[in-house]
Formats: C-alpha cells, sequence, structure tokens
C-alpha cells in the first residue's frame, strides 16, 4: 500500500471550501470525482441549500470536467443508494436536470459509472474500487453534510424559510 493511497482512503477536504462527495480510481488510470465546491446560490431561499460540485471523469479515451447541481433531497437518496449497493444495483447523482451519474455494480463488484450530459458527453468507465469504497463514500458524504449542512426548510409548496437551526 503506497502513502498516497491512504491520503485518498480518507474523506477528503481538497482545497479550502472544497469536499470530494466521490472519488473513485483504480490501478488502471480510470478514475471519477465529485468535488463538491460550495452552494450554488448562498443566502438565497431557496437555493441556498443547493450544492454545486465538478466531475472529473478521465481513462485512457476520455479526460472530461462537468458539473452538476445537487439538492438535499439528492445527498439522501445516495446515502440510501450507496448502504444497499450490491450486484445489479444502482447510485445516482443528479437525474432530469443537467448531467446524471449512475454507478452500477457489476457481479465482480467493480463499477460501471455512466456520465450522461444530454448536451455535453455521455460515456462508461469502468471502476474497479478499493475493498472498502463504500464506508469511505458515506464518510465523504457526511463530511459534506458538515460542511455545508441543510438550513433551508419548505414550509409549503413552493415556500421557504430559513431553519431554525442556521449557523449564519
Amino acid at each position: 500500500m503506497h502513502a498516497d493511497h491512504d491520503e485518498r482512503a480518507r474523506p477528503a477536504v481538497t482545497e479550502p471550501g472544497t469536499a470530494d462527495l466521490i472519488h473513485l480510481e483504480d490501478v488502471d488510470g480510470n478514475r471519477c470525482i465529485v468535488r463538491v465546491t460550495g452552494r450554488s446560490k448562498p443566502g438565497v431561499l431557496p437555493g441556498h441549500d443547493t450544492l454545486r460540485a465538478d466531475v472529473f471523469a478521465s481513462a485512457d479515451f476520455v479526460d472530461a470536467r462537468l458539473d452538476v447541481y445537487a439538492f438535499q433531497r439528492d445527498l439522501d437518496a445516495w446515502q440510501h443508494a450507496l448502504t444497499g449497493l450490491a450486484p445489479g444495483k444502482d447510485a445516482r447523482i443528479g437525474r432530469d436536470r443537467g448531467l446524471e451519474l449512475i454507478l452500477h455494480m457489476l457481479d465482480d463488484r467493480s463499477l460501471a459509472v455512466t456520465l450522461h450530459d444530454t448536451d455535453r458527453l455521455t460515456t462508461m468507465l469502468r471502476i474497479r474500487p478499493e475493498e472498502n469504497w463504500v464506508d469511505e463514500h458515506l464518510q465523504r458524504l457526511e463530511q459534506v453534510r458538515r460542511t455545508w449542512p441543510s438550513e433551508v426548510v419548505e414550509t409549503g409548496p413552493m415556500t421557504y424559510a430559513w431553519s431554525p437551526d442556521r449557523q449564519a
């Protein structure tokens, strides 16, 4: 095990104000990273809790940087999907609004990672992550939630207010 491998295994904050929600790579050089860079519209209801992120995907045939927006419900769905991920099942980020990233676990426990953005790119990578990658990514999710906690509540249909727990 290399020292740089140990560094990647931690729920890393990569630079001030960023955190990797997803950081998958394998010995063949295939990688997919979703780096949360902050709130989409800080201080503005209802967009305050929407997070923006850069998606980096690379393999011998692709080197792409895309963007995605994640709602708090996306993070909840991501957590649920990760905890139940097994061969033949999927975990997703995005959907119906730009980029969709799908992790599909194969029978050999490797991942088919699909990036689909109708206007820019559709590609699939195969990544063989480390054995403990799901636990690591649940920790990454918690780091994202600690860094950008939910601070908006929906008080009625399309009506929003600041949460009493807001830290600002």
